[in-house]
């Protein structure tokens, strides 16, 4: 983007809404983002920061009035400057306390899409961090009202150190010393004095302590940059047009500090269970906090996640199998093929599959795993249908081809060729021929041998009445010829069986390597989830433990105790939601097992039915089996005078 854009506004009735145009943006946007949220009051310079880490001197509107010049949400999507193949995206939020505004919740709800929105946020203020500063800070108080973890909790809020940003505090035109009691402290520990509780229950303690607390418990991280004043009071107005050099070297200092420390620092966005957040999904989370919020309801972080899962693995479903359907009509130019052909590529594209689903799909209690097994399947059902057409391109080359070697016996057929005394070795040798170059051909595919049985059956019509009018032939040589027929096309239906066999064997083998690979993926998966699982649980755990060493340090004994059973109770809702994912591991484990196991025995089923038919295909009979047995080893000519030859139907032994 080479400017910012307006991503939520307020609608002719007031109420906040997305821009579709910046939707169209973000879902483009297929890398991780790391987001960066401004919030602040009105006319304290938060667009120049965001400018800077933009690294550029305009983008986001700066005003020199008191009006406030930014309306709802901007954003900017930028390449992240250290971090490859992720985007930087900055929020530039309405100014609070804007006196313009009717309505007094809306600074609320656009702090609120702040914090849920960002990875990063900035709190942006003017002069120091006293009690005045934090009192206008009632936003925090607030938040407890306007976002919730789950539908099922009243008071979840101890969980918000989970899913929240890391949290910057920015003091603008910063005066003071950096000392407290004569001791010089660090701007962290400024900040860290500044959020000090007070000892006591009286009401002015607890008010007093509200935000201070809110901000100690729900943020996981605090950082604090004092910045001084930026240059001559009268230049101020035109800050986004003066040079370096008419800048103080303290403020540049500072403010390349600040951009660092956001550079390196600043996480991608997560949700729950450590999902990473690309661009396409973070408009949708947009969309769905916005929408809920407009419409007077509280979002649930849960139920917000869950909505986005449903959009995206919907959309993993079809991606995949888009990448499959694709993958295989490029293979169809080349059809016909040889089913091992077939299989290999479908079970390359499986994996492809696998791996795209795996990608962009995330975990919503059962979801995820219910849209991967039904894209096995839809996958298998297209694979089907793919082999279905390989089987009509085989069989239409095959005819071709059948047709092509049998021409000059077709027109022989037409002119009488074979209506004399001894015609029936001339078509025996001329059919065998056929067969023996039809045998030569490549690539002929799956239904080589159907073809050349349908092939054999029509021509045994002339066969047998063209062996009836030869006259060379004695009665008994007749009876001889009719069995060997039947022998040799018996012969071709058992080749014909047994390739059958074959090809249902080779199509077992790759559903069953195609089943392991997606266990394996699928195995993989939800270690990687598991794993972000339990970081999430311990950063949160981190985070909790820190606030209680400090509480104990500064003599809060009562709200440390308190702490530890928020502690307890806080590990004890980590292990349930762990028992709960290894359970619906386990689930999604038997159900593709079990789904892989129905496929397997069906196939076993037609393969038993299939040697069934094989095992009780007619014999010739035991009188004349020797002889037929040399004819048909000889092939269709042997016995008459053709001499030993190899059989061009089931073996390769010479005539006996």
């Amino acid at each position: 983007m080479q400017s910012p854009v307006c991503l939520i506004d307020n609608d002719v009735d007031g109420k906040l809404c997305v821009k579709e145009s910046a939707l169209q943006i973000l879902q483009k946007i297929e890398q991780p983002v790391v987001v960066v949220a401004v919030v602040g009051l009105y006319r304290t310079g938060k667009s120049y920061l965001m400018n800077r880490l933009a690294g550029k001197q305009t983008g986001f509107e700066l005003g020199s009035t008191v009006e406030s010049k930014t309306k709802g949400i901007w954003m900017w999507c930028l390449p992240h400057p250290t971090k490859e193949g992720t985007t930087l995206v900055l929020l530039d939020t309405e100014g609070l306390g804007d006196v313009d505004k009717g309505d007094s919740k809306h600074d609320t709800k656009i702090f609120c899409l702040a914090v849920l929105l960002s990875s990063t946020l900035v709190l942006n203020s003017q002069g120091t961090i006293d009690n005045k500063a934090i009192e206008e800070l009632q936003y925090v108080t607030e938040l407890t009202e306007y976002i919730k973890v789950k539908s099922s909790d009243d008071e979840d809020d101890t969980e918000f150190v989970k899913f929240f940003p890391s949290f910057i505090w920015v003091v603008r035109d910063f005066t003071l010393e950096h000392k407290i009691k004569g001791k010089s402290v660090t701007e962290d520990q400024y900040l860290e004095f500044a959020l000090k509780l007070k000892q006591g229950n009286s009401r002015p303690v607890k008010e007093f302590n509200l935000p201070r607390e809110c901000i100690r418990n729900y943020f996981p991280s605090r950082k604090c940059f004092t910045f001084p004043f930026p240059t001559a009071s009268e230049k101020v107005s035109r800050l986004e047009s003066l040079d370096s050099a008419d800048l103080s070297s303290e403020f540049l200092e500072v403010t390349d500090r600040f951009c660092k420390y956001i550079f390196d620092k600043s996480e991608m966005k997560k949700l729950k269970d450590g999902y990473t957040v690309t661009g396409r999904v973070f408009g949708q989370l947009v969309k769905t906090y916005v929408d809920t919020i407009s419409s007077g309801q509280v979002p649930f972080l849960e139920n917000a996640v869950l909505t986005v899962s449903v959009i995206e693995n919907e959309s993993a479903v079809k991606e995949g199998l888009q990448v499959y359907q694709s993958g295989m009509e490029k293979l169809k130019d080349s059809f016909p093929l040889e089913l091992s052909d077939v299989c290999a590529e479908h079970q390359r594209l499986s994996r492809m599959v696998t791996q795209t689903f795996m990608k962009r799909s995330f975990k919503d209690s059962e979801g995820t795993y219910t849209k991967c097994l039904e894209v096995m399947p839809k996958m298998n059902k297209l694979f089907d249908g793919y082999l279905h057409q390989n089987e009509e391109a085989s069989k239409k080359r095959c005819e071709n081809l059948l047709t092509t070697l049998s021409a000059p016996m077709t027109e022989k057929l037409k002119k009488g060729f074979y209506a004399v005394a001894g015609g029936y070795v001339l078509f025996s040798q001329d059919l065998e021929d056929i067969v023996k170059k039809y045998k030569t051909q490549a690539n002929k595919g799956v239904k080589a041998e159907d073809t050349l049985e349908e092939f054999l059956k029509q021509k045994s019509v002339d066969s047998n009445a063209i062996l009836q009018a030869d006259k060379k032939l004695t009665e008994k040589e007749k009876k001889i010829m009719e069995e060997r027929e039947k022998a040799v096309l018996l012969a071709q239906e058992m080749n014909t069986k047994e390739q059958k066999q074959r090809q249902l064997e080779e199509k077992m083998e790759a559903e069953r390597q195609s089943n392991e690979e997606r266990m394996r993926q699928m195995k993989k998966k939800m270690d990687e989830e598991m794993r972000l699982q339990r970081e999430e649980s311990e950063r949160g755990m981190d985070s909790k433990l820190r606030e209680q060493a400090a509480l104990l340090e500064k003599g809060f004994k009562e709200k440390a105790d308190r702490m530890t059973t928020e502690i307890e109770d806080f590990k004890r809702k980590n292990k349930e939601a762990e028992k709960k994912s290894d359970k619906l591991f386990k689930k999604v484990i038997e159900n593709m097992n079990k789904r892989h196991a129905e496929t397997v025995n069906l196939m076993m089923r037609q393969h038993s039915e299939q040697m069934k038919t094989i095992m009780s295909m007619q014999r010739p009979s035991s009188d004349s089996s020797a002889l037929l047995l040399c004819l048909l080893l000889g092939g269709l000519s042997g016995g008459s005078g053709s001499g030993s030859s190899s059989c061009s139907y089931s073996c390769s032994r010479p005539c006996c």
